[in-house]
Order: structure tokens, then C-alpha cells, then sequence
């Protein structure tokens, strides 16, 4: 699995669709430092575009370097080795270069400005590392949807299906419930539909590191209780490294059982 892992990921940072990706973080983070020069708003106006492009570049990568390699995996199954190994290998291959991509493209221009230096080190490490968490998952959210459908048509149309709904549809839903059983109460379902979507709860983690968590109401009010505290903490990264792990699982159950 590690040479498999570590052909694809030198194969991905060799791809230019890597350096467009790299580019875009490197160019808009520079901006954003050279215009504001706050370290706390470039943090603050990154957090949308992270929690938005990077599981819609996930799933979208994903899933095209899955059906583009079809070949290559084809001869891989023909070899003795584990189909695990070979899915496992691909996937953690391709979440490490899309993290890689965002580590170095928004880093970069951070440390040139002196994030070391400056009291936003841990807001921006939060930021950061929800960012590389959402790769993952949607990642393996992608191999999963490609690893289930043949059809690169309907892997396609899935895959994008599968990140409109966490990322648009899911918080539509989760409003209306708010508004039609308004005079209930219902911060206990709030915070577990929140950890229900892996995108919802980057973003709760992000706003109350930031501490502005007030900007959220009286819902802000309910996860700062609930997540400000030791064990809330701990639930919501367990729950982070748990869509992790799916996808992860799914991707060997599948495997193990296709036809190919």
C-alpha cells in the first residue's frame, strides 16, 4: 500500500491540476494578507472558501483520478496484491497531495507575513486542519461514489450530488426543521445534526476558535456550551476523524467484494 500511496502521490503533484490548485490558495491568500494586513479577517474570509472549494475539489479529483487510472488499477488487480492496498493506496495518495496543495498555497504567504510571530497561530492551524480533514473525507467520499458505479456519467453526477447536500442542501433542510418545530426545543437535535455534516461542524469548530460563535445567535450560544467545552471538543474531532473512517472502511468493503 505505501508504494502504491506513494506512486500516486508523486504521479498527483506532478499534475498540473495540483499546481492550478496550489496556485489558487497562494495567489488569493497573498491577496487577502496584502489588502487587509489583519491576520484574524484573512483567517476569517478564508474559512468559506476553504470549507467550500476544498471538499468540492476533493470530490471532484477524486472521482476523475479514479475513472482516469482505471487501466493502471486494471494491471495493479492483476498482480498478487490486495485490492485493499490498491483503492487504500490511491486514496491516501490523493487526499495527501490535495493537502499538500493547501498546506504549502496558504502557508506560504502566512509564514512570509510572520504568522509565527503573531497570537492567530492556533486560529489558522484550526482552519488549516479542518481544511485537510474535509480532503480526506471527501476523498474517500469520491473513491467510494467511483468505486460503486462504472458509469463515469453517473459517478460524476453522485459525486457532485454528494457535495451539494452537505455543502447547500443539508443546511436548507436543517432550517426548515428549525422553523417548523420553532416553538420545541431542539438544541439537542441541533448539535446532532450538526455532526451529521462534516462541513457544518468544521465550521462551528473554526467560528469558536475565532471566537465569534455571537454572530451565530442564539444557536452560537448552544454550540459554544456544548463545544466550548473539554468533552464537547473531543466529540466533534472524533466525529471528524469518523466520516474519516467510513468512506475508508466503505472503500475496503467494496473492494473486496466488486467483480472487476
Amino acid at each position: 500500500m505505501l508504494k502504491i500511496l506513494k506512486y500516486t502521490l508523486f504521479d498527483l503533484l506532478r499534475s498540473r491540476w495540483s499546481y492550478i490548485y496550489f496556485g489558487f490558495y497562494l495567489v488569493f491568500a497573498s491577496a487577502l494578507l496584502f489588502l487587509s494586513g489583519d491576520v484574524s479577517k484573512v483567517v476569517i474570509s478564508l474559512m468559506n472558501a476553504i470549507l467550500i472549494l476544498c471538499p468540492l475539489i476533493a470530490t471532484m479529483f477524486g472521482v476523475m483520478y479514479y475513472y482516469n487510472a482505471r487501466e493502471f488499477t486494471e494491471l495493479l488487480l492483476a498482480q498478487p496484491i490486495r485490492r485493499r492496498d490498491i483503492f487504500w493506496g490511491q486514496y491516501f495518495g490523493l487526499a495527501f497531495s490535495l493537502s499538500l496543495s493547501l498546506l504549502l498555497g496558504i502557508g506560504i504567504p502566512f509564514l512570509v507575513y510572520g504568522l509565527l510571530a503573531s497570537t492567530e497561530i492556533w486560529n489558522f492551524l484550526t482552519l488549516i486542519g479542518n481544511g485537510v480533514v474535509l480532503s480526506f473525507i471527501f476523498s474517500g467520499l469520491a473513491f467510494l461514489i467511483a468505486l460503486s458505479n462504472d458509469n463515469k456519467i453517473k459517478g460524476f453526477g453522485l459525486a457532485i450530488l454528494a457535495w451539494l447536500f452537505f455543502a447547500v442542501i443539508y443546511d436548507g433542510l436543517f432550517l426548515l426543521l428549525l422553523l417548523w418545530f420553532r416553538e420545541y426545543p431542539l438544541e439537542s437535535l441541533s448539535l446532532g445534526l450538526s455532526i451529521l455534516n462534516p462541513i457544518d461542524l468544521s465550521r462551528i469548530l473554526v467560528l469558536l476558535e475565532l471566537d465569534i460563535s455571537a454572530l451565530m445567535g442564539y444557536t452560537g450560544a448552544v454550540f459554544q456550551r456544548f463545544f466550548g467545552t473539554g468533552w464537547g471538543m473531543a466529540i466533534a474531532v472524533l466525529a471528524l476523524f469518523f466520516w474519516v473512517i467510513v468512506p475508508t472502511w466503505g472503500i475496503r468493503r467494496i473492494a473486496d467484494r466488486k467483480d472487476f
